[in-house]
């Protein structure tokens, strides 16, 4: 067989597989359709709230939100379960070596800052306490009576006390996780001697089925001495706080867009960081990535 008919095989090889690929289809577009996405459980407060305005202004828009731990959520968007994610913090380069594997090049933008919340019952005497304090209880430096609470083990939440305390894994019997930001609130409302970590965005406008709950513990201020500008105060969240670069235990919002396209995902991402997304995450008591302007009208009037 000469060159000219190998070459003339291999095309119509191509030609043929090529045929029998089904076209890529979407039934989403930026503002209309349907599509998955998952999220850290630990801001379904703060994402429900986005979700129901997004849909509110865009009626055809049904995304399906998915909330899960957050090695959940890494998995799915690596598995491509889905392609758009809200975490609390970017993908490592192995994560991103992962989806070029896939070509899949991820969108990442920050729309929110949330703080980590030291949690006591109402009844407790601790008002505060320092950075310090709280690595040398995580990493069993400091012996406390007190029990320690957090969400499930798989929660970024977990993560971030890990990464704070510089250890691989809490192994004192007094430190523990339990379910749910929610089942840390209930107990620490019930255990005078507990202290919980929860996020803040879990504590500004509770639901019925906790609100009671919330009324019955209160925050704890936190110093970080090692804070140059503010090594001597207490201080509790807030927006302020969290501006000013007071507070200490705070972590960064994320949604990452592995779509490549401009789909509802799209969509939804370029919500979320607008003037009105970042109003949603103003009134939720947390900070958003881009303080939302204010508009003045200044009339004239002539006498």
């Amino acid at each position: 067989m000469n060159k000219l008919k190998i070459a003339g095989f291999a095309l119509f090889i191509i030609t043929l597989q090529a045929c029998k690929q089904k076209p890529v289809s979407y039934n989403d577009t930026i503002s209309e359709g349907s599509a998955k996405f998952a999220a850290d459980e630990s801001f379904q407060p703060i994402v429900d709230a986005e979700n129901y305005i997004f849909k509110a202004l865009d009626p055809k828009a049904k995304p399906e939100l998915v909330y899960k731990p957050e090695n959940m959520v890494v998995n799915m968007l690596l598995q491509d379960s889905v392609r758009v994610a809200i975490l609390s913090r970017t993908l490592d380069s192995s994560e991103l070596k992962v989806l070029k594997t896939k070509n899949l090049s991820p969108d990442i933008a920050r729309f929110a800052v949330d703080a980590v919340a030291v949690i006591v019952n109402k009844a407790s005497n601790d008002t505060t306490i320092t950075v310090d304090a709280i690595k040398k209880m995580l990493n069993g430096q400091a012996k406390s009576a007190k029990n320690i609470v957090f969400d499930n083990p798989n929660s970024s939440l977990v993560r971030y006390l890990k990464t704070l305390s510089g250890v691989s894994d809490f192994k004192l019997s007094n430190i523990f996780a339990l379910k749910s930001n929610k089942e840390v609130i209930r107990y620490v409302s019930t255990h005078p001697d507990a202290i919980g970590f929860v996020g803040f965005n879990w504590l500004d406008d509770p639901d019925k089925d906790y609100a009671d709950a919330v009324n019955n513990i209160k925050i704890v201020g936190v110093k970080d001495e090692a804070n140059q500008k503010y090594a001597n105060g207490y201080y509790t969240p807030s927006q302020e706080t969290l501006s000013l670069g007071q507070y200490p235990l705070k972590r960064d919002l994320y949604i990452i867009n592995c779509t490549g396209r401009q789909g509802l995902g799209t969509g939804f991402e370029l919500f979320l960081t607008s003037d009105r997304g970042q109003r949603i995450v103003l009134t939720s008591g947390l900070l958003p990535s881009t303080m939302p302007g204010r508009e003045i009208e200044i009339k004239h009037t002539t006498n």
